[in-house]
């Protein structure tokens, strides 16, 4: 199906989802910069890196709708269909399989929510990037070709089934540097696509608001990968995590370093209900806790987290679906798996999940 299909398609379509549950992202209210949807759902990342590079999987789409869930971020490597070195040549067969994903979405009832996770110029995971997005004006002359590239590409699907998500986690720059970026990013896609649904994440790994972009009329994501010490225990791509004490929750109960449901709100809830209290819509892009940490604990803090997001009324989208932080093939050392579809799940997460 090519794009010009999508929207014959898409009019007065039936969207139903999986046995006792059903839902229409047309029964959500209509996305917009100020207040976005509350959409759940899961990172999918078959083009996370370019060393994987896969075709997106239509069964991923079609099992996170069957269980109630209407959202997918893509984290996408430009390494994928590109080269540093010549930015401006496009493998038209990768991006193909990315038109395939939004079709997915399409035919499933998900929205799907475009990230570079690694953008001409920056990527929080190694290998660096040859130039530095936040210094270099041709890093951001090719990160905003991309986007401009993608925003013609999907230009008249509506927002209520494609957003763009500019750049994974910026750290290590300043407020300056990075405003400056996504003005010029908002800015490229606007020329081709004045009406498409941006939104940035926030600074210091998503983790801070940034209200300085507050004017642009584009959305925020942040993350829900706090306390640290108990969302990435023994994460073999943190230095020391392996030294850290095993995590509980609360997490050092009775210290002056606890951290319990309180202390979440306080930092990571507090700060972006005051950005989006200046007109600025907030979504968790990313969150989860990784496969050494104590299972039983990790369920008491996805619950408190879940609970202080609706609250809040904020969607969100767990690191992963199948994977070491996902509800598929985890790899958990102390979960009983239930068989599913050729997977191995844990049922326990999946019904916090869906009733969070």
């Amino acid at each position: 199906m090519n794009r010009r299909e999508f929207f014959k398609t898409t009019a007065g379509a039936s969207l139903v989802i999986g046995a006792g549950l059903s839902t229409s992202l047309a029964a959500l209210p209509a996305p917009s910069a100020e207040k976005l949807p509350r959409w759940r759902g899961f990172n999918l990342l078959e083009k996370f890196t370019h060393w994987q590079n896969k075709p997106f999987v239509e069964a991923d789409f079609e099992m996170l709708a069957g269980w109630g869930f209407d959202f997918v971020r893509l984290p996408l490597s430009y390494w994928c269909w590109s080269k540093p070195e010549d930015w401006l040549k496009l493998d038209e067969k990768v991006l193909k399989e990315i038109d395939q994903a939004v079709e997915f979405g399409r035919q499933h009832d998900v929205h799907v929510n475009l990230n570079l996770h690694r953008a001409p110029g920056y990527c929080v995971n190694p290998p660096a990037e040859p130039k530095d997005l936040w210094t270099d004006e041709s890093a951001l002359e090719a990160s905003a070709f991309h986007w401009a590239h993608f925003a013609e590409r999907y230009r008249g699907i509506p927002n209520s089934h494609v957003s763009f998500d500019l750049l994974n986690e910026p750290a290590k720059t300043t407020s300056e540097r990075y405003v400056k970026v996504v003005r010029g990013l908002v800015k490229a896609i606007r020329e081709k696509d004045p009406d498409r649904l941006i939104i940035a994440d926030g600074l210091n790994y998503g983790r801070d608001p940034v209200p300085e972009l507050a004017d642009l009329k584009i959305g925020q994501s942040t993350r829900g990968y706090d306390p640290f010490k108990l969302t990435h225990f023994k994460a073999s791509w943190v230095d020391g995590s392996d030294k850290w004490p095993m995590p509980t929750w609360p997490l050092n109960a009775g210290t002056r370093d606890e951290w319990d449901r309180q202390r979440l709100f306080r930092e990571r809830i507090e700060p972006w209900k005051k950005l989006e209290a200046r007109g600025v819509g907030v979504h968790v892009g990313e969150w989860g806790f990784y496969n050494k940490t104590p299972h039983v604990g990790g369920l008491a803090w996805m619950k408190d987290v879940l609970s202080l997001w609706k609250e809040a009324g904020w969607g969100w989208s767990l690191w992963n679906l199948r994977g070491d932080f996902g509800v598929l093939d985890s790899g958990r050392s102390d979960v009983k798996y239930e068989r599913f579809k050729g997977h191995k799940l844990d049922r326990a997460m999946l019904e916090l999940l869906r009733v969070g």
